[in-house]
């Protein structure tokens, strides 16, 4: 409630929960409403999806998702759960500053879409920092999917608006899109680093990056320099690369119908391989593309029953579609355009299609029992957020928090790369002699995104948890 500019109701969301005994991972991002045709889209936009917009909106899954979390692993009763998010509803809350800023940023394009100025620009403006600001009908509708196990959304009251609404903008959503949604429960995918195993949910091309990573540089004795020394800092730029461009040609040949073989990218004789094609004196060119800027809610949780979460949830593009369906403080998300990619061309636009998504919460383990709960914000940013923030925790063995405040890099286009302006002088010069283009950024949590980690400690009821939020982000560790 307190971060409509990255999520909301109409969100999807994934996460990955240790139980105390086993890891769960759960896809509540939802498909394509029924109707969705390559002839629809021809014939409304010229063949494409918009990125705004109802044609932009698939089921969202969100909701789906609490209620699914908290039927296999829950011990509250769901209304309580869902209290504190009903009370900010009701009450609002205080725009802070980097709130604003990203508000501000999509205002003007988000203006004329159905329901967006009523709702999030009140007095005709984005709201000032400092501000109160209350969600209208949205708490109507949390009390409505609380008393009904999340149901109400996709077949009650509040379903029934929605569908009303995207009837009433000449959208396909339909009841039966909403009513038949289950969300998927899924396998984690793993990587071995350093003694530790991270695991993160299936997904396509970039959902393997952060693995490809760490599984390259564990064939290099990174902590024989220094963290911060530029010898450091250009392996992992060049790892980084190497596995986002990997990422990147397994997205496209997803869409190709293509009968050459893919490489699998965590085969251990492949990473071997992409290790021996770093060269430690020069820079190699990254990635031809970049990704769509997405925005991201993440919260990492913890318990003293050794419970521990691992949560995504995401409007995909800020405040994602643009449309705020009237009476019910309901955003929707804009994970259709991504149905525009090359990965999923051939089938652009079919009903039942599960849009591409770059939603991450990650998990660290060792030797099967729990370490970490963690997560990223920031599409391709993430992978390399993470990668960046672990290496400092197992090869140098800093605190969460000491990892988090660091310095951090970014891979952009060919031989660039973004870093933040305290990146050592010696560090910055060594890499621009491997070749290296640096750029200063001006918005760090844009360009590097922000994490929040929560390590375990021993047994959760004595020796609890250590906590580490990103200061380039909203956000806040704390204990209750």
């Amino acid at each position: 409630m307190t971060d409509p500019v990255s999520n909301g109701l109409g969100s999807d969301c994934l996460a990955i929960v240790w139980d105390g005994a086993r890891l769960h991972g759960l896809n509540a991002a939802g498909p394509a409403p029924a109707a969705w045709s390559t002839d629809y889209f021809k014939r409304k936009h010229q063949g494409s999806i918009p990125v705004r917009g109802w044609d932009s909106v698939t089921v969202p899954g969100c909701v789906a998702g609490w209620a699914a979390l908290h039927k296999k692993l829950g011990y509250l009763a769901f209304e309580h759960l869902l209290a504190p998010a009903i009370e900010y509803a009701e009450r609002g809350f205080t725009v802070s500053p980097m709130l604003q800023y990203r508000w501000a940023a999509q205002a003007d394009a988000l203006h004329p879409l159905p329901g967006f100025a009523e709702h999030f620009l009140p007095q005709g403006r984005p709201p000032k920092v400092g501000e109160h600001f209350i969600l209208r009908g949205a708490a109507d509708t949390l009390k409505r999917i609380a008393v009904s196990g999340g149901r109400d959304f996709y077949e009650g009251e509040t379903a029934h608006k929605l569908v009303a609404h995207a009837q009433a903008h000449e959208a396909t959503l339909a009841l039966p899109d909403l009513r038949n949604y289950m969300p998927q429960w899924v396998t984690p995918i793993s990587q071995h680093y350093r003694g530790y195993t991270l695991h993160q949910l299936p997904a396509e091309g970039q959902g393997l990056t952060t693995l490809m990573t760490l599984g390259i540089l564990q064939h290099f004795d990174l902590a024989a320099k220094p963290s911060d020394h530029a010898n450091s800092q250009h392996l992992m730029l060049e790892a980084a690369k190497l596995a986002c461009v990997a990422a990147q040609e397994q997205e496209a040949r997803l869409g190709q119908q293509t009968d050459v073989m893919a490489p699998n990218i965590l085969d251990p004789a492949y990473l071997a391989e992409c290790a021996r094609r770093i060269n430690h004196a020069q820079a190699q060119a990254g990635l031809s593309r970049q990704s769509a800027q997405s925005a991201t809610t993440y919260l990492s949780v913890a318990d003293r029953h050794g419970m521990m979460v691992s949560l995504v949830q995401s409007n995909h593009m800020g405040f994602g579609s643009g449309i705020v369906v009237p009476g019910t403080g309901v955003s929707l998300q804009n994970r259709g355009c991504c149905l525009n990619s090359p990965a999923t061309h051939p089938r652009e636009g079919v009903g039942g299609q599960q849009p591409p998504h770059r939603l991450y919460p990650a998990f660290l383990s060792h030797q099967s029992a729990p370490v970490m709960s963690f997560g990223v914000v920031g599409e391709n940013r993430q992978c390399q957020g993470y990668l960046q923030a672990l290496v400092r925790m197992l090869d140098y063995q800093q605190q969460p928090q000491a990892a988090c405040d660091a310095f951090r890099w970014r891979c952009n286009e060919g031989l660039s790369v973004y870093i933040e302006p305290n990146m050592p002088i010696a560090t910055q010069e060594a890499l621009r002699q491997r070749g290296h283009l640096l750029q200063h950024l001006e918005h760090a949590d844009v360009d590097c995104g922000a994490g929040q980690f929560i390590w375990r400690l021993g047994d959760p009821a004595v020796d609890g948890y250590v906590a580490a939020s990103d200061s380039r982000h909203d956000g806040l560790a704390a204990g209750f």
